[in-house]
């Protein structure tokens, strides 16, 4: 005859019990959660290739956030077959480790952007962004032909990068130093830009509207998003990823 160790019916019938024995369960679960956070130093784990935006590409996030970009497109491919098979390899977290805000969701009203930099030509993005359907019949997105003729108000930089520094972006003295001459020189084809691409690996510099004479938002978010996805080599970030 088996020994009945506990009356689960009389843990149901009384509130305050039950709610004890929640509290307690709810409890347990959130110390084994939270507890070893406490004794990693990074909760993600760095690879190789990851930087700080440049000035310019800043610039253009900020653009991008102001414009509501975000609010139609994710910056986050999840690890399912079929979103890998469209957009590109699954997003790596330190990928996301230097965005406050980090652009994540799951709302695609259009498509992932989290790889999209290098896909497109600069030409393509500006006239997509003028007149998407242009490019893309079926678009609903709202053009913003506004941002190639709207130059690009030259706000002190280093204040941005500074504020980033202060909640751990390694931006260095000498990048907040020279941060408003490295947002004019990325998109200038005549500036030497060969000092911000030591300090930024991998940053591209050249006119990106396909109007040298003006420095415009259009530059700021065409460098942006042809960033977007470049950084890190996601084949040998993961060596031991078995292909199923």
């Amino acid at each position: 005859m088996a020994t009945k160790f506990f009356d689960h019916g009389k843990l149901e019938r009384n509130v305050s019990l039950l709610g004890i024995a929640s509290l307690i369960v709810v409890a347990i679960g959130g110390i084994v959660e939270i507890a070893p956070l406490f004794w990693i130093d990074n909760t993600i784990e760095k690879v190789e290739g990851m930087r700080p935006y440049t000035p310019l590409e800043l610039a253009g996030r900020n653009i991008y956030i102001r414009e509501g970009c975000y609010n139609c497109h994710s910056q986050m491919i999840r690890p399912f077959r079929d979103e890998t098979e469209r957009y590109g390899h699954y997003s790596l977290a330190a990928e996301s480790m230097y965005d406050h805000p980090f652009q994540w969701g799951s709302k695609r009203t259009g498509p992932d952007l989290a790889r999209v930099g290098g896909r497109y030509s600069d030409e393509w993005h500006v006239q997509h962004l003028k007149d998407p359907r242009a490019v893309v019949p079926e678009s609903i997105m709202p053009g913003y032909a506004f941002l190639a003729s709207r130059a690009l108000k030259l706000p002190d930089m280093r204040k941005d990068l500074a504020a980033l520094n202060n909640v751990g972006v390694p931006y260095t003295e000498d990048d907040i130093a020279k941060a408003n001459d490295d947002l004019k020189a990325q998109a200038d084809p005549d500036a030497d830009a060969g000092d911000l691409i030591k300090r930024y690996p991998k940053a591209q510099a050249r006119d990106f509207d396909g109007n040298p004479g003006q420095l415009t938002e259009m530059d700021a978010l065409v460098a942006y998003l042809q960033m977007l996805g470049t950084l890190v080599d996601v084949d040998s970030a993961r060596p031991q990823e078995v292909e199923r």
